[in-house]
């Protein structure tokens, strides 16, 4: 169960980076580098999050 407690943990970064996000959308004088730098560390975490899905998924099969 280890890798399912890693994926709450992920999921739970994901949903604060998109919080951060949102926030850094709503103020008009958030840096874009600011906004990318949010963007792109979002993205990474998805990218763990669905490579560790489909190996939870192959050690199942």
């Amino acid at each position: 169960m280890a890798i399912q407690a890693h994926l709450v943990e992920l999921e739970r970064k994901h949903k604060i980076l998109e919080n951060e996000l949102h926030e850094a959308l709503l103020h008009l004088s958030t840096d874009d580098l600011e906004i990318a730098e949010l963007k792109r560390r979002k993205l990474m975490v998805k990218d763990q999050i669905e490579r560790l899905k489909n190996q939870s998924d192959e050690t199942l099969h």
